[in-house]
């Protein structure tokens, strides 16, 4: 899931539109370019130039339309110096619905170029003869087709890329299967286009060459993420809460009194305190919390039992012990104290779960190490090392088709 940047324009269709900064520079490059076509004319270079980014942004809605025939929902389309990006909300639930939303871009463009081709004649041979709006109009037609083509090529990020996703994950059975085989293609394309542009680059150095240099750098980097986040998805559905899970919590019972939970917390002086749980003959009472110490005097805290001040395990925020990982990031969002009570299958307290826990056992999996004190660092503020936030990536997870068809995932309240 893609994130809307740049500035909102206005809704079509009922999505947003964006405009990253980075189009206007490509806007007035392009109408430098095109001017040259048009004998220096740099007013006809401009419409074209506009004219263009308006197709892309008709490709983009071809795509979103569909999407959002199927159910799936379009978050924002977004111009930029690349081209254009519609940010949906997931993948379509099935593999023919993929390689519609896909398919859909290219037809658009495809049929663009068609009627643009159609109406260069009657432009040029009217009544009223226009022959810079049947120019105009040629290379749109002409551009346009180049876009459709451009964008079937096999390999991820592009539309062509997620045609290869989905025949592979119908044919297969494998979603995973179909990204990584369309990003290893867009792997090969990405190195092909920078390779080509860099030898055109040499040979004349021209701006097309720098284009494609950088159309490769893009898909090089679009791959890189895609194969990262495959992997972070990976991570959060086949881990389990227990394989994360730290202890930071502290056992007392009912009988105790307040002055014993005070000296457990001089004891242990941590911004984020361990939980306190009643227990009494092998029975779950509640928890306690440091509020009492706050409330009553000391003289009263020998006579005080932490048993009167206590409160129900139920309005801690909790997780089985066996639910995957991505639903222990979504549980902790939801979670004011930024930590939950792990439980047992019998729903008994085992353990508790942290944002660092959950990175520390994620990065592991990825057989990837930080240095503790950054472990420790985000302990202690309740929050991810390095700004690692995973809950984007969970809720990828979430939102993938195998998983929304999945039942019985596990269980979290909070």
């Amino acid at each position: 899931m893609i994130r809307a940047q740049g500035w909102r324009l206005f809704r079509l269709a009922g999505i947003p539109i964006h405009i990253h900064p980075s189009w206007l520079v490509v806007l007035a490059l392009a109408s430098l370019l095109f001017q040259q076509q048009f004998a220096g004319n740099l007013v006809a270079g401009f419409c074209t130039a506009l004219l263009l980014f308006i197709s892309v942004l008709l490709h983009e809605l071809g795509h979103s339309l569909v999407a959002l025939q199927l159910g799936v929902k379009v978050n924002s389309i977004t111009l930029f110096m690349l081209g254009g990006v519609a940010s949906v909300e997931r993948d379509p639930p099935t593999p023919m619905g993929a390689f519609a939303v896909a398919a859909a871009g290219p037809l658009v463009s495809l049929a663009l170029a068609l009627l643009l081709f159609l109406s260069i004649h009657p432009l040029s041979h009217g009544l009223q003869p226009l022959p810079v709006a049947a120019q105009i109009a040629e290379e749109l037609a002409q551009l346009n087709l180049v876009l459709a083509l451009f964008n079937l090529l096999p390999g991820l990020p592009l539309d062509g890329g997620q045609i290869i996703k989905a025949l592979v994950w119908q044919f297969s059975g494998s979603r995973e299967k179909g990204v990584r085989i369309a990003t290893f293609s867009g792997q090969i394309l990405a190195w092909t286009a920078i390779l080509a542009g860099a030898y055109l680059f040499f040979k004349g150095g021209s701006f097309s060459s720098i284009w494609l240099m950088l159309l490769g750098w893009f898909g090089l980097g679009a791959s890189r993420n895609q194969l990262q986040l495959l992997a972070l998805q990976r991570a959060l559905q086949q881990l389990q809460v227990k394989d994360a899970a730290g202890r930071r919590l502290r056992v007392l019972e009912p009988a105790a009194s307040l002055r014993k939970l005070s000296e457990m917390r001089l004891a242990n002086d941590s911004p984020r305190p361990d939980w306190v749980l009643l227990c009494e003959a092998g029975r779950w009472q509640g928890y306690v919390d440091d509020e009492p110490l706050k409330a009553i005097p000391v003289q009263r805290w020998d006579q005080e039992r932490l048993g009167d001040h206590q409160k129900p395990l139920a309005e801690l925020a909790s997780i089985a012990e066996n639910a995957p990982l991505w639903q222990a990031v979504l549980a902790l969002e939801k979670s004011a104290q930024g930590r939950l009570l792990v439980l047992s299958p019998a729903g008994l307290p085992t353990a508790t779960l942290e944002r660092s826990d959950l990175s520390e056992a994620v990065l592991r999996r990825l057989s990837l190490r930080l240095p503790q004190q950054l472990l420790e660092q985000a302990r202690r503020q309740g929050g991810y090392p390095m700004g690692l936030s995973l809950a984007p990536i969970a809720e990828s997870v979430a939102a993938l088709p195998e998983v929304r068809a999945a039942s019985g995932q596990g269980s979290a309240r909070g």
